[in-house]
Protein backbone atom coordinates (compact mmCIF):
# COMPACT_ATOMS: atom_id res chain seq x y z
CA UNK A 1 0.00 0.00 0.00
CA UNK A 2 1.33 3.42 -0.97
CA UNK A 3 0.42 6.83 0.45
CA UNK A 4 1.19 10.00 -1.48
CA UNK A 5 1.62 13.31 0.35
CA UNK A 6 0.42 16.12 -1.93
CA UNK A 7 1.07 19.21 0.18
CA UNK A 8 1.44 22.79 -1.06
CA UNK A 9 2.04 25.90 1.02
CA UNK A 10 3.28 24.01 4.07
CA UNK A 11 6.67 22.54 4.91
CA UNK A 12 6.07 18.86 4.07
CA UNK A 13 9.15 17.46 5.85
CA UNK A 14 7.45 17.02 9.23
CA UNK A 15 4.57 15.18 7.56
CA UNK A 16 6.92 12.94 5.60
CA UNK A 17 8.95 11.99 8.67
CA UNK A 18 5.82 11.30 10.72
CA UNK A 19 4.15 9.13 8.09
CA UNK A 20 7.32 7.14 7.50
CA UNK A 21 7.76 6.59 11.23
CA UNK A 22 4.18 5.40 11.80
CA UNK A 23 3.27 4.02 8.40
CA UNK A 24 3.67 0.38 9.33
CA UNK A 25 5.77 -0.52 6.31
CA UNK A 26 3.60 1.33 3.79
CA UNK A 27 5.48 3.22 1.12
CA UNK A 28 5.25 6.97 1.60
CA UNK A 29 5.85 9.27 -1.36
CA UNK A 30 6.00 13.05 -1.55
CA UNK A 31 5.22 15.16 -4.61
CA UNK A 32 6.75 15.69 -7.07
CA UNK A 33 8.33 12.22 -6.66
CA UNK A 34 5.17 10.30 -7.49
CA UNK A 35 6.76 7.26 -9.10
CA UNK A 36 4.29 4.86 -10.73
CA UNK A 37 0.84 6.55 -10.38
CA UNK A 38 -0.91 3.17 -10.58
CA UNK A 39 0.64 2.07 -7.27
CA UNK A 40 -0.75 4.96 -5.20
CA UNK A 41 -3.67 3.91 -3.00
CA UNK A 42 -4.19 6.97 -0.79
CA UNK A 43 -3.46 10.68 -0.97
CA UNK A 44 -3.04 13.02 1.98
CA UNK A 45 -3.62 16.45 0.51
CA UNK A 46 -3.48 20.14 1.18
CA UNK A 47 -4.01 22.27 -1.94
CA UNK A 48 -2.64 19.65 -4.34
CA UNK A 49 -1.89 20.63 -7.95
CA UNK A 50 -5.03 20.54 -10.07
CA UNK A 51 -5.31 17.40 -12.14
CA UNK A 52 -2.88 15.43 -9.99
CA UNK A 53 -5.49 13.25 -8.28
CA UNK A 54 -7.22 12.42 -11.55
CA UNK A 55 -3.96 10.91 -12.80
CA UNK A 56 -3.96 8.21 -10.08
CA UNK A 57 -6.00 5.32 -11.54
CA UNK A 58 -6.17 3.11 -8.43
CA UNK A 59 -6.79 5.77 -5.80
CA UNK A 60 -9.00 4.49 -2.96
CA UNK A 61 -9.39 7.58 -0.72
CA UNK A 62 -8.31 11.19 -0.29
CA UNK A 63 -7.57 12.66 3.15
CA UNK A 64 -7.77 16.41 3.55
CA UNK A 65 -5.05 17.55 5.97
CA UNK A 66 -6.90 20.76 6.92
CA UNK A 67 -10.31 21.50 8.35
CA UNK A 68 -11.74 22.56 4.96
CA UNK A 69 -12.18 20.57 1.76
CA UNK A 70 -12.90 23.38 -0.71
CA UNK A 71 -9.28 23.15 -1.89
CA UNK A 72 -10.20 19.70 -3.22
CA UNK A 73 -13.76 20.25 -4.41
CA UNK A 74 -12.70 23.22 -6.52
CA UNK A 75 -10.76 20.84 -8.81
CA UNK A 76 -13.10 19.93 -11.71
CA UNK A 77 -11.05 16.79 -12.42
CA UNK A 78 -11.38 15.39 -8.88
CA UNK A 79 -11.87 11.60 -9.09
CA UNK A 80 -14.94 9.94 -7.62
CA UNK A 81 -13.39 8.41 -4.51
CA UNK A 82 -14.18 9.10 -0.84
CA UNK A 83 -12.83 12.32 0.65
CA UNK A 84 -12.21 12.14 4.38
CA UNK A 85 -12.13 15.31 6.46
CA UNK A 86 -10.06 15.65 9.60
CA UNK A 87 -11.92 15.29 12.90
CA UNK A 88 -9.21 15.19 15.53
CA UNK A 89 -9.34 16.35 19.18
CA UNK A 90 -6.10 18.32 18.77
CA UNK A 91 -7.46 20.36 15.86
CA UNK A 92 -10.77 20.87 17.67
CA UNK A 93 -9.05 22.13 20.82
CA UNK A 94 -6.88 24.55 18.83
CA UNK A 95 -9.95 26.08 17.22
CA UNK A 96 -11.69 26.29 20.58
CA UNK A 97 -8.69 28.14 22.03
CA UNK A 98 -8.73 30.61 19.15
CA UNK A 99 -12.45 31.33 19.35
CA UNK A 100 -12.44 31.75 23.14
CA UNK A 101 -9.38 33.99 22.99
CA UNK A 102 -10.86 36.33 20.40
CA UNK A 103 -14.31 36.44 21.95
CA UNK A 104 -12.61 37.53 25.16
CA UNK A 105 -10.46 40.11 23.33
CA UNK A 106 -13.61 41.80 22.03
CA UNK A 107 -15.62 41.25 25.21
CA UNK A 108 -12.90 42.75 27.41
CA UNK A 109 -12.21 45.59 24.90
CA UNK A 110 -8.56 44.70 24.44
CA UNK A 111 -8.02 47.17 21.59
CA UNK A 112 -9.09 50.06 23.85
CA UNK A 113 -6.86 48.96 26.71
CA UNK A 114 -3.92 48.41 24.37
CA UNK A 115 -4.34 51.96 23.07
CA UNK A 116 -4.56 53.28 26.64
CA UNK A 117 -1.37 51.47 27.60
CA UNK A 118 0.49 52.96 24.65
CA UNK A 119 -0.80 56.41 25.62
CA UNK A 120 -0.01 55.80 29.33
CA UNK A 121 -3.66 56.51 30.07
CA UNK A 122 -5.30 54.91 33.13
CA UNK A 123 -8.96 54.39 32.20
CA UNK A 124 -11.55 51.75 33.02
CA UNK A 125 -13.70 51.05 29.95
CA UNK A 126 -16.51 49.47 31.99
CA UNK A 127 -16.45 45.91 30.72
CA UNK A 128 -19.83 44.10 30.80
CA UNK A 129 -20.34 40.67 32.36
CA UNK A 130 -20.08 37.67 30.05
CA UNK A 131 -23.67 36.83 30.90
CA UNK A 132 -24.74 40.10 29.25
CA UNK A 133 -22.96 39.33 25.96
CA UNK A 134 -24.59 37.29 23.19
CA UNK A 135 -22.29 35.18 21.03
CA UNK A 136 -23.61 33.71 17.79
CA UNK A 137 -21.76 30.91 15.99
CA UNK A 138 -22.35 30.24 12.30
CA UNK A 139 -21.61 26.56 11.84
CA UNK A 140 -22.35 23.97 14.54
CA UNK A 141 -20.22 21.06 13.43
CA UNK A 142 -17.60 19.50 15.68
CA UNK A 143 -15.59 22.74 15.87
CA UNK A 144 -18.57 24.99 16.48
CA UNK A 145 -20.03 22.78 19.19
CA UNK A 146 -16.72 22.58 21.07
CA UNK A 147 -16.25 26.36 20.95
CA UNK A 148 -19.83 26.91 22.09
CA UNK A 149 -19.39 24.58 25.07
CA UNK A 150 -16.26 26.45 26.22
CA UNK A 151 -17.91 29.85 25.85
CA UNK A 152 -21.05 28.69 27.64
CA UNK A 153 -18.88 27.60 30.58
CA UNK A 154 -17.63 31.20 30.81
CA UNK A 155 -21.20 32.49 31.05
CA UNK A 156 -21.84 33.89 27.56
CA UNK A 157 -25.28 33.63 25.99
CA UNK A 158 -24.87 31.20 23.08
CA UNK A 159 -26.76 30.73 19.85
CA UNK A 160 -25.92 28.90 16.64
CA UNK A 161 -27.00 29.09 13.03
CA UNK A 162 -26.81 26.29 10.47
CA UNK A 163 -28.09 25.80 6.94
CA UNK A 164 -30.36 22.96 8.07
CA UNK A 165 -32.11 22.59 11.43
CA UNK A 166 -30.04 21.12 14.25
CA UNK A 167 -30.71 20.82 17.98
CA UNK A 168 -27.77 21.30 20.34
CA UNK A 169 -27.98 21.12 24.17
CA UNK A 170 -27.51 24.49 25.86
CA UNK A 171 -27.49 26.44 22.58
CA UNK A 172 -30.37 28.39 21.07
CA UNK A 173 -30.45 27.27 17.46
CA UNK A 174 -31.57 28.93 14.24
CA UNK A 175 -31.57 27.50 10.73
CA UNK A 176 -31.87 28.42 7.09
CA UNK A 177 -32.82 31.68 5.48
CA UNK A 178 -35.77 32.13 7.82
CA UNK A 179 -33.60 31.78 10.90
CA UNK A 180 -30.72 34.01 9.82
CA UNK A 181 -32.29 37.40 10.53
CA UNK A 182 -33.43 36.60 14.11
CA UNK A 183 -30.07 34.92 14.78
CA UNK A 184 -28.16 38.03 13.71
CA UNK A 185 -30.51 40.35 15.61
CA UNK A 186 -29.59 38.70 18.92
CA UNK A 187 -25.83 38.52 18.28
CA UNK A 188 -23.18 40.85 19.76
CA UNK A 189 -20.13 38.79 18.71
CA UNK A 190 -20.48 36.83 15.48
CA UNK A 191 -18.20 33.80 15.06
CA UNK A 192 -18.04 32.23 11.59
CA UNK A 193 -16.85 28.63 11.33
CA UNK A 194 -18.74 27.77 8.15
CA UNK A 195 -17.26 25.57 5.44
CA UNK A 196 -16.97 27.13 2.01
CA UNK A 197 -19.85 26.19 -0.28
CA UNK A 198 -21.80 27.94 -3.00
CA UNK A 199 -24.22 29.14 -0.29
CA UNK A 200 -21.57 30.48 2.09
CA UNK A 201 -19.30 32.23 -0.43
CA UNK A 202 -19.42 35.96 0.40
CA UNK A 203 -21.95 35.48 3.21
CA UNK A 204 -20.03 37.84 5.51
CA UNK A 205 -21.00 41.05 3.74
CA UNK A 206 -22.20 44.54 4.61
CA UNK A 207 -25.87 43.62 4.40
CA UNK A 208 -25.37 40.84 6.92
CA UNK A 209 -23.36 43.07 9.27
CA UNK A 210 -26.20 45.61 9.29
CA UNK A 211 -28.52 42.97 10.74
CA UNK A 212 -26.39 42.30 13.82
CA UNK A 213 -27.54 43.55 17.21
CA UNK A 214 -27.20 47.28 17.86
CA UNK A 215 -28.52 47.19 21.44
CA UNK A 216 -25.94 44.94 23.06
CA UNK A 217 -23.73 45.40 26.08
CA UNK A 218 -20.65 46.00 23.89
CA UNK A 219 -22.10 49.05 22.16
CA UNK A 220 -21.99 47.34 18.75
CA UNK A 221 -21.20 43.99 17.15
CA UNK A 222 -17.85 42.35 16.43
CA UNK A 223 -16.89 39.73 13.85
CA UNK A 224 -14.62 36.69 14.20
CA UNK A 225 -13.93 34.62 11.07
CA UNK A 226 -11.88 31.46 11.48
CA UNK A 227 -13.75 29.55 8.76
CA UNK A 228 -12.87 30.23 5.14
CA UNK A 229 -11.49 33.38 3.52
CA UNK A 230 -13.91 33.38 0.61
CA UNK A 231 -16.84 33.54 3.03
CA UNK A 232 -16.00 37.20 3.68
CA UNK A 233 -16.08 40.33 1.55
CA UNK A 234 -13.08 42.24 2.87
CA UNK A 235 -14.08 45.59 1.39
CA UNK A 236 -17.40 45.26 3.26
CA UNK A 237 -15.60 44.50 6.52
CA UNK A 238 -13.52 47.66 6.15
CA UNK A 239 -16.60 49.71 5.30
CA UNK A 240 -18.48 48.34 8.31
CA UNK A 241 -15.58 49.04 10.68
CA UNK A 242 -15.12 52.57 9.36
CA UNK A 243 -18.77 53.58 9.68
CA UNK A 244 -19.38 51.86 13.03
CA UNK A 245 -21.54 48.99 11.76
CA UNK A 246 -18.87 46.73 13.29
CA UNK A 247 -16.86 47.70 16.36
CA UNK A 248 -14.07 45.19 15.71
CA UNK A 249 -12.99 42.10 13.81
CA UNK A 250 -10.69 39.10 14.21
CA UNK A 251 -9.67 37.56 10.91
CA UNK A 252 -7.70 34.34 10.55
CA UNK A 253 -8.60 33.65 6.92
CA UNK A 254 -8.55 35.83 3.82
CA UNK A 255 -9.67 35.98 0.22
CA UNK A 256 -6.00 35.90 -0.81
CA UNK A 257 -3.40 34.10 1.26
CA UNK A 258 -0.82 35.06 2.31
CA UNK A 259 -2.50 38.41 2.90
CA UNK A 260 -0.79 40.92 0.56
CA UNK A 261 1.52 43.38 2.29
CA UNK A 262 -0.41 46.32 0.85
CA UNK A 263 -3.79 45.16 2.19
CA UNK A 264 -5.44 47.86 4.36
CA UNK A 265 -6.54 45.10 6.74
CA UNK A 266 -2.99 44.94 8.18
CA UNK A 267 -3.05 48.45 9.62
CA UNK A 268 -6.70 48.91 10.54
CA UNK A 269 -6.88 49.81 14.25
CA UNK A 270 -9.98 47.66 14.88
CA UNK A 271 -8.73 44.39 13.36
CA UNK A 272 -6.83 41.46 14.85
CA UNK A 273 -5.02 39.47 12.13
CA UNK A 274 -3.61 35.94 12.42
CA UNK A 275 -1.97 33.91 9.59
CA UNK A 276 -4.59 31.17 9.11
CA UNK A 277 -3.38 29.30 12.18
CA UNK A 278 -6.50 29.18 14.33
CA UNK A 279 -6.58 25.39 14.03
CA UNK A 280 -3.23 24.57 12.50
CA UNK A 281 -2.84 20.96 11.44
CA UNK A 282 -0.31 19.15 13.63
CA UNK A 283 1.49 16.29 11.84
CA UNK A 284 1.97 14.40 15.12
CA UNK A 285 -1.75 14.24 15.85
CA UNK A 286 -3.23 14.02 12.36
CA UNK A 287 -0.91 11.31 11.02
CA UNK A 288 -2.33 8.89 13.58
CA UNK A 289 -5.87 9.83 12.56
CA UNK A 290 -5.19 9.26 8.85
CA UNK A 291 -3.47 5.93 9.41
CA UNK A 292 -6.31 4.75 11.64
CA UNK A 293 -8.74 5.48 8.80
CA UNK A 294 -6.51 3.64 6.31
CA UNK A 295 -6.46 0.62 8.62
CA UNK A 296 -10.27 0.70 8.87
CA UNK A 297 -10.58 0.62 5.09
CA UNK A 298 -8.06 -2.18 4.75
CA UNK A 299 -10.03 -4.25 7.31
CA UNK A 300 -13.18 -3.80 5.24
CA UNK A 301 -14.74 -1.18 7.53
CA UNK A 302 -16.33 2.07 6.43
CA UNK A 303 -14.34 5.29 6.52
CA UNK A 304 -15.41 7.88 9.07
CA UNK A 305 -16.10 11.58 8.43
CA UNK A 306 -16.57 11.18 4.69
CA UNK A 307 -17.42 14.41 2.89
CA UNK A 308 -20.83 14.84 1.30
CA UNK A 309 -19.86 16.36 -2.03
CA UNK A 310 -23.31 17.82 -2.65
CA UNK A 311 -23.23 19.72 0.64
CA UNK A 312 -19.55 20.57 0.33
CA UNK A 313 -18.49 19.29 3.77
Amino acid sequence: MTILLAISGWDPDAWLMRFRALGGGREIRLIPDIGDPAKIDYVCAWKPPRGLLAALPNLRAIFSLGAGVDHLLSDPTLPDVPIVRIADPDLTMRMTEYVVLHVLLHHRRFKLYDASQRARRWRDEGDPAASDVRVGIMGLGVLGQAAAAALRALGFQLAGWTRTAKSRPGIETFAGDAGLKPFLARTDILVCLLPLTADTRGVLNYQLFQQLARNGALGGPALINAGRGDSQIEADILRALDDGTLTGASLDVFQQEPLPADSPLWTHPKIFITPHNAAQSDPKALTKYVLAQVERLERGLALENVVDRKRGY
